[in-house]
């Protein structure tokens, strides 16, 4: 028997597919991971599928997390917005009481709140984002899930507010550790065994670059992302590459 030598949480960001197959392929996911992001409502998400992935999440014993974005359907949350930070706090805000409001109806709780796409990117390194984000967690005394040595991270820290280090299987990085923009070819790694090498690498805390030893992402949560193409199976061949190495699989937060 393999000792377990270290844990690391495996999330995947949930319920931003309505259909059928959408929800039948989070559901499986959640028989995998230790932790979820689940959409409320900004970019995708509606009062079903959060009681939907909520529900599942409580049955599977899967830390469900607050997944808010800047408001904007039509582009999936993943362009950058210009908008003014009363409108994006209170946009924020609703968000996470709404997937709270349907968490107590069902009897669960949410642990952490983890931004989405643009919004996620640009609260790393925006002074002023990172301090909507962390405030919105900090007064709903939520975990904040983002980049290690980020602008979110610092201030989460300067406000007593728990952050957890993710990093991401299956995007690829800059020289400056920040994710490659999705315009950009290759930005999603489209390999089934790329996304799990990479991830071993992070878990293990070593460098996700060939030619830059140094380039070390820390990580307390592993990231997968469900939309991407052969999620499921990839979610199944990284937590079975992690436990082959001793790790165990839990969700930072509880």
């Amino acid at each position: 028997m393999v000792a377990v030598t270290k844990a690391i949480d495996l999330n995947a960001d949930l319920g931003e597919d309505e259909s059928a197959d959408g929800i039948a392929r989070d559901v499986a996911i959640m028989d995998i991971v230790s932790s979820c992001n689940i959409a409320c409502g900004g970019h995708a998400g509606s009062p079903e599928t959060m009681r939907a992935m909520l529900v599942a999440a409580k049955a599977k014993g899967v830390a469900a997390g607050a997944h808010p974005s800047y408001p904007d359907h039509a582009n999936f949350g993943r362009v950058s917005m210009e908008i003014e930070p009363a409108a994006l706090k209170a946009s924020l805000l609703e968000q996470v009481k709404a997937i709270k409001a349907i968490a107590a109806d069902a009897e669960t709780e949410i642990t952490h709140l983890k931004p989405h796409g643009a919004l996620y990117n640009d609260a790393q390194d925006d002074e002023a984002l990172a301090d909507i984000v962390m405030a919105i967690a900090q007064a709903e005394k939520l975990a904040l899930v983002g980049m290690a040595h980020s602008t979110l991270h610092r201030k989460a820290n300067e406000s007593d507010v728990r952050f957890v280090a993710e990093a991401f299987i299956d995007r690829r990085y800059t020289k400056h550790s920040r994710l490659v923009p999705r315009t950009e070819d290759g930005a999603v790694i489209a390999n089934d065994a790329d996304r799990v090498l990479q991830g071993l690498a992070l878990a293990h805390g070593n460098s996700i670059a060939a030619d830059n030893p140094l380039q070390i992402i820390p990580a307390d949560t592993l990231c997968l992302h469900s939309d991407s193409e052969g999620a499921l199976t990839t979610a199944k061949a990284m937590r079975r590459a992690l436990e082959l190495e001793g790790m165990s699989i839990t969700a930072p937060v509880r």
